[in-house]
């Protein structure tokens, strides 16, 4: 149930500010580097700024996806509780992207969200099997994206512009929230025993 919370507080914001502005954005709640420590909202808010409608979209049904994986996984509380951790985490992370002056969108916090599931799946013997073919693909996906390469890609329609650091940082940070929750879980059941 947490998991659905965490995908709408995600995705409504987002869908109601395109709702309420239309195109673009305000450049008060975008990711950018030279407000990064002086406004940190902008941690969370980036997520729900969008481009385009291509680009609204797309991240929209990422997001559908998202939630219907951590259901499907039957994911725990403290796995929305990780991803929700990951979520300021991802674009904090985008600091690290020389080059990078602005951001806007769900997709690293969706790539982190598709970590946390793939860590979860991981961990129970019964699903490792899935876990290991998620793992797989979303590994496969971020080399092809190449996020040591221009830090914007443009698509052939010149509709969307992604980040490929910001998938790659976000899947970095989920997993590393999914193990530590993990660990905290196995540390509470040690402690139990």
């Amino acid at each position: 149930m947490l998991w659905c919370a965490a995908s709408a507080l995600l995705l409504l914001p987002a869908l109601a500010g395109w709702w309420l502005g239309g195109p673009g954005t305000p450049p008060a709640i975008e990711w950018q580097r030279a407000r990064l420590f002086d406004q940190p909202w902008r941690w969370w808010s980036a997520a729900w700024v969008h481009y385009s409608t291509l680009h609204l979209a797309a991240n929209a049904a990422g997001a559908l996806l998202v939630a219907a994986l951590g259901m499907v996984a039957r994911l725990p509380a403290r796995a929305a509780v990780a991803w929700l951790a990951a979520w300021p985490l991802t674009h904090l992370a985008l600091w690290l992207r020389p080059g990078l002056a602005s951001y806007g969108g769900l997709s690293g916090v969706l790539h982190a969200g598709v970590a946390v599931v793939m860590v979860s799946l991981l961990h129970e013997p019964s699903t490792r099997r899935f876990g290991v073919v998620l793992g797989l693909g979303l590994l496969v996906k971020l080399l092809l994206e190449s996020p040591w390469g221009p830090a914007l890609r443009i698509d052939t329609a010149g509709e969307i512009a992604t980040v490929p650091f910001a998938h790659a940082a976000g899947a970095l940070v989920g997993t590393l929230c999914a193990a530590l929750w993990l660990r905290g879980l196995a540390t509470q059941r040690e402690a139990q025993a």
